[in-house]
């Protein structure tokens, strides 16, 4: 389960124990990347997250504000491959990622100035266990018209783990038979689908990919 714990305790990093080394970032890289990321903050203001998919439904790290948000000039895509977490090296799977161009509406999560450091800390290692991601300072709009900067994890285009084909037609039948230790990559389409909609958000990208795996039959009972 992924939970504050199971980060707390080491026990999170310690499940992707079977990746190769080199794939997996130690502690103090995390740390690093955190550093630099607050190195580049554009200002004082509150710190916000962008989140735009697992974190909708389980952001575990604690939060004192949140609101529906449009992320400028970045799209979802399922562009990383995933061979631990809900897919393995035999059967991987896809994890989600934004990718230049378009726009994107989540949710906007303030980060408590008083636990700032453990939260920002905790979220890292929930985010850069392979340092698949790019922490980015982007552009937000808030629902009531709020302009203000918030860290988005990107694609790194660079990466080992990124693939540049994220049709649906290509990733859909890998994802409806990936599977891991927190549970199916279809399972994690259809919450996702399910988080926006309780928002009354919808992203057309998802909601293909929902209907193609539901098509071939990976939605669970």
């Amino acid at each position: 389960m992924l939970n504050r714990n199971a980060i707390r305790s080491g026990a999170y990093l310690e499940s992707f124990d079977s990746l190769p080394s080199e794939m997996l970032w130690t502690q103090a890289r995390i740390d690093a990347s955190l550093a630099q990321t607050l190195r580049q903050r554009p200002n004082a203001d509150d710190v916000w997250v962008f989140a735009y998919g697992s974190l909708m439904w389980n952001p575990i790290s604690d939060f004192d504000s949140r609101r529906i948000a449009t992320l400028h000039g970045w799209h979802r895509s399922f562009c990383i491959r995933m061979i631990a977490g809900r897919g393995t090296p035999e059967q991987p799977g896809r994890m989600l990622s934004l990718e230049a161009g378009g726009s994107t509406q989540g949710l906007a999560l303030r980060l408590p100035g008083a636990t700032l450091e453990e939260e920002l800390r905790i979220l890292w290692i929930r985010e850069m266990v392979t340092g698949a991601y790019r922490p980015t300072w982007a552009a937000l709009t808030l629902d009531d018209g709020t302009q203000l900067s918030a860290i988005a994890f990107v694609a790194e285009p660079d990466g080992s783990q990124y693939e540049s084909d994220a049709r649906v037609s290509a990733i859909a039948p890998s994802m409806a038979v990936a599977t891991g230790l927190f549970g199916t990559n279809a399972e994690y389409v259809f919450k996702l689908q399910s988080a926006l909609a309780e928002c009354s958000l919808n992203d057309p990208y998802i909601d293909e990919l929902a209907s193609e795996l539901t098509r071939i039959g990976s939605r669970p009972a």
